[in-house]
């Protein structure tokens, strides 16, 4: 508690600001007249990036010759807004594509003597399942970014389950992909914006997993 007020000045007031700025941005250029999919639309970047920027700060902190304890307050309130932008795009993302019927993002609606399994495993298929996964392990990160559950499950079991959130990234970044090239065909800069976040968190992770072992 004494440290919530800091946090809230310091860390979720700035992140709010510049998750809402970043998507009224998007919101506005999206030439698309239909809202769920301009929302959709203004909402999967600033997901994207503040799911990557969750894996910069303790590896940042590692470069900077910095002590990397348990947890960190900056990563768990970004992890948080992750969690809220990326739990909104998942939502309003169910009715942008066979509005009305959300099922057809995963299963196939005539499937016999066409496919071989009811489960969609197109490109589109995959894309949603990928976001699907992603947007599960993100609710469950959520729910346990508290001080709460790091002392109900002990430091092991917290770390342990905060690791899935290198699952979120890359099954974020494969349905991001997947939807730009393969369903929605994004422009270059957004493809770039794209490419830019995930290859920034993969090298920066390299870099930290390189002075973690050295340190080890």
């Amino acid at each position: 508690m004494r440290r919530l007020p800091g946090r809230l000045l310091w860390h979720h007031l700035p992140l709010g600001l510049a998750a809402f700025a970043n998507a009224l941005l998007l919101y506005g250029i999206d030439p698309n007249p239909d809202i769920v999919q301009r929302l959709s639309f203004a909402s999967a970047y600033p997901a994207l990036i503040l799911i990557s920027t969750t894996l910069l700060v303790g590896p940042l902190k590692l470069i900077g010759r910095n002590r990397l304890p348990v947890s960190i307050d900056l990563r768990r309130d970004i992890g948080i807004w992750a969690g809220m932008t990326g739990s909104f795009h998942a939502g309003v993302g169910q009715f942008v594509h066979l509005r009305g019927r959300p099922w057809l993002y995963y299963v196939y609606e005539n499937w016999r003597g066409e496919h071989l399994l009811p489960v969609r495993y197109d490109v589109f298929g995959l894309a949603n399942y990928a976001g699907l996964l992603a947007f599960l392990i993100l609710l469950l990160l959520l729910a346990t970014s508290n001080d709460a559950s790091l002392r109900k499950l002990g430091t092991p079991g917290w770390k342990k389950l905060q690791r899935w959130n290198y699952a979120v990234f890359a099954l974020t970044a494969i349905h991001t992909f997947l939807y730009q090239k393969g369903i929605e065909r994004q422009t270059l800069p957004f493809l770039a914006i794209s490419i830019g976040a995930v290859t920034l968190t993969l090298i920066v992770q390299y870099k930290g997993f390189q002075l973690r072992r050295r340190s080890q």
